[in-house]
């Protein structure tokens, strides 16, 4: 069997680091919005742990923050390629970073209500 990596494996292992590369540098390149989501992931992952969250209601939670950091992530990717594409003001370009910014909203809306349905009852009942 030989040790060579195949041409399709290194592609393979290349579009994660691509991948890593993209999300550091949403990171660090003055996103707040990412990092504002992150900073609630973190938050919403602590408070899960603190809780005893279920299987089923971590998995809701997990699968909300995924949603809301991709969703942020296409939002940024968006931008970056209008602001290439249409580097001076456009009405157009503006509708078009506007409704991005529109699916953020949304699926940060449902999230928040989500985690409100599983944590409130929980932090409820640590007071009763």
């Amino acid at each position: 069997m030989s040790t060579t990596k195949s041409p399709s494996f290194l592609r393979f292992i290349n579009s994660f680091r691509y991948a890593l590369r993209g999300i550091k540098t949403s990171l660090n390149k003055g996103e707040v919005n990412i990092r504002v989501h992150v900073f609630v992931a973190i938050a919403a992952i602590s408070l899960a742990y603190l809780l005893h969250l279920s299987i089923l209601e971590w998995s809701v939670i997990i699968v909300c923050i995924g949603i809301v950091i991709a969703a942020e992530l296409f939002n940024t990717a968006i931008e970056k390629l209008v602001d290439l594409v249409s580097p001076e003001w456009n009405h157009k370009a503006g509708i078009v970073k506007d409704i991005a910014a529109g699916a953020v909203l949304i699926v940060s809306i449902a999230s928040a209500i989500i985690g409100i349905i599983i944590f409130a009852p929980k932090i409820i009942d640590l007071f009763h």
